[in-house]
């Protein structure tokens, strides 16, 4: 009987052949009227002739003696073919459901026992092939068309012309403004409704129609009785209160039955575009977005109720995003299409209670949005979300911190007040910390919106955050990479003075607030995240003494790492600052309390107090024991262009230096208890201030910045003991207070440091000091009778500040102009400054072929020989200069008294024979200087240099030996193809010492010597080492497997990732696009 009704429906539905068309001869509407007859005649021919359509005729005619709405009158020839599409579709929901009935209520035959694999269960009855849905889906398309579309009130729904040509048709055929209208549209909608209690048939429905459907419902039941204004007066029968009740329940039930973003699609489609004063009289194509145009105003107030209850129920915020980006590729439209959803999100509807139980229950739900799986859908969502959050915490920040930030901060916050009430031995879940790391980030990281909430809400818990980063840093997580991010973004957007806070909360010199407690720490998890746990008390103080400090010092750390990826912010440049100020500030603090301890009368004071006195003064030690650390961390950690960045950064820093300085020059000290280093510290920060002065454009603002000198400098002029630093101090403050107009006629090298004797280091380096501060200023030498500190006008500040740096022209003119015999005498001069001084000079001629060092090259080599002998390693250092540069210049005739002296000693008469070794080491020094210089000409010279080598790896001490194979790895390095007639040799020497050697220096060496070969060949390995690779290869895999040194086991695995990576290089070579082109003769 189904196929009986689905062939019937077919008769109906079936187009005409062209022919039938070309005979009518008339106009597209003429010719569809007559189609739309045709089929319908010969519908009911067939009913009557047709013996295999009997029961779809007993069918049809049991739907027709129920439907009160039918008609025989067949002047509406449209009309008319609806209906005997609805009759059929009635039918046939008729038949599958009395048979799905009896489906349902007889057994299956295999109910008693399993049944066997190989057969399929049975299938519903209401269950239609696909050739079947295409001939209902076709009845459909009809009855919706020609029975429903056009009887929908004018902005109700998407009008037929809009969708296609054969909609524009339809309203030319169709008179929408019947007398009928209304009660023809309730009997479609009815009997769709039918046709929807039918999974089969619903599905059909619902897919396909469902936007006309819930068009045709609001109209019926939702539309008010007068006409508002601008609608037309109705011509249309009014319906009864009970059947408007009826359809409002019909559609509520489809909001309930239906996929919830699909149905939000079509109700946003329902609501139409924007109200527009003159869209009446637009053309129906005048534009893309003709198709939304304005609904009625009732209608836009039920859409927009339905939609905001659609939005406020469970999983609402998910079925708007999902209908309304409807999975995107990501591109700009889909970013506003996601900043339009969240503006959606964040306004509180009209029909809402209040705004507070709006937020209650939308927040939770764009907190639930950053928690997907699928990439794409998650890269949506996190969109919205992050957009849907900022706003609300933008526009409404109470709300946002009740129930955004708290809820989703929670897990941090539990780190610093969860308890151990309940005795379980979590305090926070992996998968609670982990979430909650990851939303962090997504919303301030990527979100990067800073704004006061946001920083004041991350401020709580950045401490936590920090503990977790320096926990993930002594483990392997995936929580280290956001951990750094957040904090990153936290000090780069926060304020200065919240982050210098912040740092010293961190540093640990402040109190700690909203810390971990000392029962909880972080422990890791099974899926490579971190849980936070209970831990047990430690019972020896030792041990958790122990611990404490090691979590200092890790923290510290931790924070340098932090500090060091800041290179592009003023924060660590500014907590270096702070630090040194309150450095001064708890110095003379300290200065204060000695001067109390002095005056103080313990036996006046009781038990209480005195220990109270004592807690006290070890609490200010300790704090600036702690400071110290900190300044010392930065010191060592951190580059200079971080500390001290900018220009003001480092006058900050230069008002610290001098204001410490400062401190305790009014109290009369004895000289010999006063530090040299400060001294000496001291005189390096005025150089320092000197050569900020000199540089070739000192702006204003630059001497404006130095005014903060002022007083210390004149402080410092005044109190300071030694004669140079006052000297400095006066110079330097003369020079900043008049901006370079003024320059002080003083000369410091009268001036005699006190407490130091002549032969002093400390008196040279003052000399030294002296003399550089003389270059301050390019006066002439001062007659006897000229005052001292008489300041005399200048025409110009620029001749003030390149007089500054006159020192160095002045010493670089002397170096110039001094006669070469002079160098060389200086070069034997005791004092050990003058003596290293004219061997670098000689050095500098050397390699400049000066005439007279050229013509003299015997005499520089004995004089490098000598110094090559000397303790002072200024000098011996400046011998090796001068020497591997003598190398560079003559390497035929220099090589071989170099290599005849690294092979048996010293050769002059007065060299040592008891400190021979340490010479040849040395030379061995001088020897790998001229191996790296050697560049091109290596494998022409190298040939000595490999054969000394080699027999130096024979020699009885080890350090020779090791020195030997240093040399010889770095000449290997550079010889390139000329390896090859040595490979044999060379390999039988450096397996023979891996494998027979003693001393884990040598071996060291000798697999060194391995990694430099391979590195210098290169691509060439296995061309130039191709005979010996193999047992090479077999060496370093037995140091690795059996050597118990273990530096000499990472020497060897460096040499395997050389050769791994040349193999890999020669296996698989890189694929070079290129065309070859071969001229044929």
């Amino acid at each position: 009987m189904t196929a009986a009704i689905l062939t019937a429906l077919k008769v109906l539905t079936q187009p005409l052949g062209d022919l039938s068309l070309r005979d009518v001869g008339a106009s597209q509407r003429e010719a569809l009227s007559a189609a739309l007859r045709s089929n319908r005649a010969s519908l009911l021919q067939r009913l009557q002739s047709d013996s295999s359509l009997q029961e779809a005729r007993t069918l049809r005619g049991g739907a027709m003696s129920e439907a009160d709405w039918f008609s025989t009158d067949a002047t509406d020839a449209t009309w008319s073919f609806v209906q005997e599409c609805l009759l059929l579709l009635l039918a046939l929901a008729r038949h599958l459901s009395v048979e799905l009935q009896h489906f349902q209520q007889s057994a299956p035959p295999y109910a008693c026992k399993r049944p066997p694999p190989e057969v399929a269960p049975p299938l519903p009855p209401d269950v239609l092939s696909f050739s079947q849905q295409k001939t209902v889906g076709a009845a459909l398309q009809f009855v919706v068309s020609l029975g429903l579309c056009p009887y929908l009130a004018p902005g109700v729904g998407v009008p037929l012309p809009h969708r296609s040509a054969f909609g524009r048709l339809v309203e030319k055929l169709v008179c929408g403004e019947a007398p009928a209208a209304g009660r023809r549209l309730l009997t479609t909608v009815n009997v769709l409704l039918r046709l929807a209690e039918v999974a089969s048939l619903a599905t059909l429905v619902f897919t396909q129609h469902l936007g006309d459907l819930m068009a045709a419902l609001s109209q019926l039941g939702y539309r008010p009785h007068r006409a508002e204004r601008g609608e037309p007066e109705r011509k249309t029968q009014e319906l009864t209160s009970e059947e408007r009740q009826r359809y409002r329940e019909a559609l509520r039930s489809i909001l309930g039955k239906v996929y919830q973003p699909i149905l939000i699609k079509e109700l946003l489609i329902l609501q139409g575009g924007p109200k527009q004063p003159g869209a009446a009289g637009t053309s129906s194509g005048s534009s893309s977005r003709a198709a939304l145009r304005s609904a009625p105003a009732w209608l836009r107030r039920l859409c927009g109720q339905l939609l905001s209850e659609r939005l406020m129920q469970p999983n609402g915020v998910q079925a708007v995003v999902r209908a309304i980006l409807g999975g995107g590729a990501g591109d700009e439209s889909d970013w506003r299409k996601c900043d339009g959803v969240a503006k959606i999100l964040v306004t509180c509807p009209q029909q809402s209670t209040s705004e507070e139980s709006y937020y209650r229950q939308v927040c939770p739900q764009i907190l639930n949005l950053l928690h997907f799986a699928d990439k794409l859908t998650a890269q949506q969502f996190q969109r919205v979300a992050t957009r849907a959050f900022l706003s609300v915490v933008q526009e409404k920040p109470g709300f946002a911190q009740q129930y955004l930030l708290t809820p989703l901060l929670s897990p941090l916050f539990s780190c610093t007040t969860a308890s151990n009430e309940d005795h379980s031995q979590t305090a926070v879940e992996e998968s609670e910390l982990t979430r909650c790391i990851e939303d962090v980030y997504k919303i301030w990281v990527v979100g990067n919106s800073p704004s006061a909430p946001l920083l004041k809400s991350l401020e709580r818990v950045i401490p936590v955050i920090f503990k977790l980063l320096c926990f993930t840093l002594q483990n392997v997580s995936h929580l280290r990479a956001p951990c750094r991010e957040i904090l990153l973004w936290y000090l780069r957007h926060s304020e200065t003075p919240d982050g210098l806070s912040t740092l010293w909360r961190l540093s640990g010199l402040q109190g700690p607030e909203d810390t971990m407690t000392s029962e909880l720490s972080f422990t890791p998890g099974s899926d490579g995240g971190v849980r936070l746990a209970f831990r047990e008390s430690c019972s020896d103080e030792d041990d958790a003494l122990y611990e404490k400090l090691l979590g200092e010092q890790q923290s510290l750390q931790c924070l340098m790492q932090t500090l060091a990826e800041m290179k592009d912010s003023d924060l660590p440049g500014d907590f270096f600052q702070c630090l040194l100020q309150e450095l001064t500030s708890w110095t003379a603090a300290e200065d204060e309390d000695q001067e109390d301890e002095e005056h103080l009368d313990v036996s006046a004071m009781t038990l209480l107090e005195a220990e109270q006195q004592l807690l006290g003064r070890a609490t200010t030690r300790g704090q600036t024991l702690a400071l110290l650390q900190v300044l010392a961390v930065m010191v060592e950690s951190l580059d200079h262009t971080v500390l001290l960045k900018k220009h003001t950064q480092v006058v900050d820093f230069l008002l610290s230096l001098f204001q410490r300085a400062c401190v305790g020059l009014d109290q009369a000290t004895d000289p010999s208890r006063r530090n040299p280093v400060e001294s000496q510290m001291l005189s390096v920060g005025m150089t320092l201030v000197a050569a900020l002065l000199s540089g070739p454009q000192v702006r204003a603002e630059d001497y404006s910045s130095m005014c903060r000198l002022l007083p210390p400098l004149e402080t410092l002029s005044q109190m300071h003991p030694e004669g140079v630093i006052q000297q400095l101090a006066f110079n330097l403050r003369a020079l900043i207070a008049t901006h370079g107009a003024y320059r002080p006629e003083t000369s410091t090298a009268d001036a005699k440091p006190s407490g130091n004797p002549p032969g002093n280091p400390a008196h040279r380096t003052n000399q030294k000091l002296g003399t550089e501060s003389n270059g301050l200023h390019r006066n002439p030498p001062l007659s006897p009778g000229s005052p001292r500190n008489t300041p005399t006008r200048q025409p110009s500040s620029e001749g003030s500040a390149s007089g500054v740096c006159s020192h160095t022209a002045g010493r670089t003119n002397a170096t110039t102009n001094k006669a070469f015999s002079d160098w060389l005498l200086e070069a034997c001069d005791p004092d050990v400054p003058t003596r290293a001084a004219a061997l670098r000079s000689l050095t500098q001629m050397v390699q400049k072929r000066n005439p007279e060092a050229v013509q003299a090259q015997e005499k520089i080599l004995m004089l490098f020989q000598e110094n090559l002998e000397h303790e002072d390693s200024f000098i011996y250092l400046s011998a090796i200069q001068g020497l591997a540069a003598l190398a560079e210049s003559y390497p035929e005739r220099i090589l071989e008294r170099l290599l005849k002296d690294f092979q048996h000693g010293p050769s002059l008469p007065t060299s040592n024979k008891q400190r021979s070794l340490e010479t040849r080491l040395k030379v061995g020094e001088v020897l790998m200087r001229a191996s790296r210089a050697l560049g091109e000409l290596a494998p022409h010279l190298g040939r000595p240099l490999v054969g000394v080598f080699l027999q130096g790896t024979r020699d009885p001490d080890q350090s020779v030996r090791a020195s030997s194979l240093s040399n010889l790895g770095e000449l290997c390095q550079r010889l390139e193809h000329a390896v090859g007639p040595l490979a044999q040799e060379l390999s039988s020497c450096l397996t023979a010492l891996i494998k027979t050697e003693k001393e884990a220096e040598v071996r060291r060496a000798a697999v060194h010597v391995i990694t430099l070969l391979i590195r210098g060949l290169s691509d060439r390995t296995t061309q130039v080492l191709s005979d010996v690779l193999l047992d090479l290869y077999r060496a370093l895999k037995l140091v690795v497997r059996s050597d118990p040194d273990d530096v000499t086991v990472v020497h060897a695995q460096l040499a395997l990732e050389e050769l791994d990576d040349v193999m890999k290089r020669f296996i698989f070579p890189k694929q070079k696009l290129e065309k070859k082109i071969v001229v044929l003769p």
